[in-house]
């Protein structure tokens, strides 16, 4: 009977499909394939297969155990290099078939396989075809579709040579992944949220500009220039707009540099962000920028560049013109945007967000500075509501210059941490944070003045803001006398808590148990049966310290992170050097060489070559043999970290079922 049953439905289904491929042969195409590759160094590449699939139609895995239905099939005509790992698929859906009786994986809508290979020189093309089964609730048609990628093109000629002491170590650094559809399909948008803070840091520095007096006292002459000096008032309010719109364009146009940057190198703007120079130059430059505020001296640019802006504007009429009237308010500016500009660009450069998020700081400080010019050009009669000029652009100055000394600090608490000076701990940076403002906070009451400055009323809203800075000095203070204060409101910006003048040898967050070498934590997740929670951060990281403090520190994702993984952190910006037998090289995009030199260069290599990413904070869950547990995540909430955490150890606990 069971064999009757068994029989009529294999009939069935032959019959079936014998129909309905007679039916919809060269009729029906519901998979259009695409193929593309991408060459990921000068001796690997990654071939794509794309299919983007009509609706009500799915396309099969390729792990089908049992045929039918046909599994997905890539077929090469020739096989002259070799694999660096099995073709990868995305997410697929898996539900019961009733007509084949079984759990089948298929794709619906798109589906994306990845193939990983070695090549070299002499390879010029790859052919093949793709064979398959694309099924709907009526229909199933059988297809094939061939590719040819060609690599011409696409290989250096010129090739630098690598040892091969590098090589065997290059190749030790690269997993043996399995599951990376999550790192396929991972689409981290994690840094949203990241944008919008440098973009609107971007606007409180360009408001901070307008307040200066280089741009302040220029509202009212430039928008009363627009108003009377044209014809009609529609044209007037239609130039102030293009003005506006060229102050914005300039200062988007200072950070296109940084884009080529990033794209020559993904790891060049974190190298910038954490040189022990750099930031010295920074540090000594704020400091500058600072004495400049204070009035000692005034930061100009050359004045045959303002004297040609401004010429060329006078010579030039119509969109032009206007043009070079935005630049020549720039560059007159300057020596009051430049430190704040300053400020912007190295913040950027800090935030892990690379040239993205200083054009997107560039796009807000600019929009900040042209806004008035063209709401004051729509509104005139607002025009009386401004304040004049006074002595209060002269005290904002000076606080400016304050503040400017705090950011100075950060950067040579950077270059102090990823060098391990110890000579900034985490109680003298909040100590002399803590002097800098009762300093401010003096400043603002009267208690001293610069000698440039005429002894004048003191104003209550200058003793208001005064008075912010007496609260945030105690709010410092508290952060040293109390322990329990971790200074939450600032996490990321003093160093981490366990840089310590008490702190312990535990160099790991939160005091926890950490791995700084990935093989070793690898040993141990193997004898613990317990996950890995790859952990790449760095010593001059923002983020890392705010999630550290504010989102490790939560009971319940601390009590998973102690108990149940194995954690290792990966400080990609540690600039102590390897010993010479463990230093190797590796071939940039570009063919060019790059000598792994530091401890922190040999994990930011190791993030890159695995994970296709520089950024920082960076989670990975992962097995001790490589298995992807779930998506990567960035800088979360704690809420969003508990539940990806979560997720991860039921992933776990049923891979070793």
């Amino acid at each position: 009977m069971i064999l009757n049953i068994k029989m009529k439905r294999l009939l069935l289904l032959f019959f079936i499909l014998l129909s309905n491929s007679l039916k919809s042969q060269d009729i029906i195409d519901p998979v259009k394939w695409s193929f593309s590759h991408e060459i990921t160094s000068d001796s690997t590449a990654t071939l794509k297969f794309e299919a983007k699939i009509d609706d009500d139609w799915h396309v099969y895995s390729q792990y089908i155990e049992d045929e039918p239905p046909l599994p997905t099939l890539f077929l090469f005509e020739e096989y002259p290099y070799s694999l660096t790992q099995k073709i990868s698929e995305g997410k697929s859906v898996t539900v019961y078939d009733p007509i084949f009786e079984k759990d089948l994986s298929y794709f619906e809508k798109y589906a994306l396989f990845e193939h990983k290979i070695q090549i070299n020189d002499s390879l010029s093309s790859i052919s093949g075809t793709v064979e398959y089964q694309a099924c709907d609730d009526k229909l199933c048609v059988f297809r094939s579709e061939p590719f040819n990628f060609r690599f011409k093109n696409n290989l250096k000629s010129k090739t630098v040579l690598i040892d091969d002491k590098s090589i065997s170590i290059a190749n030790s650094l690269k997993l043996d992944l399995t599951k990376s559809d999550y790192l396929i399909n991972n689409n981290i948008n994690n840094s949203n949220k990241s944008n919008w803070k440098i973009f609107l840091l971007g606007m409180l520095g360009g408001i901070l500009a307008l307040l200066t007096p280089c741009v302040f006292p220029m509202i009212p002459l430039t928008v009363s220039y627009f108003i009377k000096n044209v014809k009609s008032r529609s044209r007037g309010i239609k130039d102030s707009l293009i003005y506006s719109f060229f102050i914005v364009l300039i200062y988007l146009l200072l950070s296109l540099p940084f884009h080529l940057f990033d794209s020559l190198d993904p790891e060049i703007l974190n190298v910038i962000a954490t040189n022990v120079i750099v930031n010295l130059i920074f540090f000594f430059v704020f400091v500058f920028f600072a004495f400049s505020f204070f009035g000692f001296y005034e930061l100009t640019l050359p004045n045959k560049w303002s004297n040609f802006s401004d010429s060329a504007s006078s010579k030039w009429k119509g969109v032009i013109g206007l043009f070079f009237m935005a630049l020549t308010l720039s560059i007159v500016s300057f020596s009051c945007t430049g430190p704040i500009l300053g400020s912007l660009l190295a913040g950027s450069l800090t935030s892990d967000g690379g040239a993205t998020q200083l054009s997107l700081g560039m796009l807000g400080f600019g929009i900040a500075l042209a806004l008035p010019f063209g709401l004051f050009s729509l509104f005139p009669k607002s025009l009386k509501l401004i304040p004049k000029s006074g002595t209060w652009l002269n005290t904002t100055n000076i606080v400016i210059g304050f503040i400017e000394l705090a950011l100075a600090l950060k950067f040579l608490s950077n270059a102090d941490l990823v060098s391990h000076w110890g000579i900034l701990k985490r109680e003298v940076f909040i100590s002399i944070w803590a002097i800098i403002s009762l300093l401010t906070a003096l400043y603002l009451f009267g208690i001293f003045h610069f000698p440039h400055e005429t002894k004048h009323r003191i104003k209550l809203s200058r003793k208001l803001v005064g008075l912010f800075f007496i609260f945030f000095t105690t709010y410092l203070i508290q952060g040293l006398l109390v322990k329990e204060n971790n200074l939450k409101l600032l996490s990321g910006f003093p160093p981490p808590i366990f840089y310590s003048l008490n702190g312990s040898n535990n160099e790991c967050p939160l005091n926890l148990d950490c791995n700084k070498d990935f093989f070793d934590g690898q040993i141990i997740a193997e004898k613990t049966n317990k996950p890995i929670l790859i952990d790449f951060t760095g010593w001059a990281c923002v983020n890392c310290r705010r999630m550290e403090e504010n989102v490790w520190s939560d009971p319940q994702v601390f009590k998973i992170l102690n108990n149940e993984i194995v954690l290792v952190s990966l400080y990609v910006d540690d600039r102590n050097e390897l010993v010479k037998e463990d230093q190797f090289s590796v071939k940039r995009l570009n063919g060019s060489l790059k000598k792994i030199k530091t401890i922190g260069q040999k994990w930011s290599t190791f993030q890159y070559l695995n994970f296709k990413t520089a950024s920082q904070p960076f989670y990975v869950l992962m097995t001790f043999d490589g298995e992807i547990l779930n998506e990567p995540i960035q800088y979360v909430d704690k809420t969003v970290f508990k539940n990806w955490l979560n997720k991860g150890l039921k992933n776990y606990n049923e891979s070793i079922k």
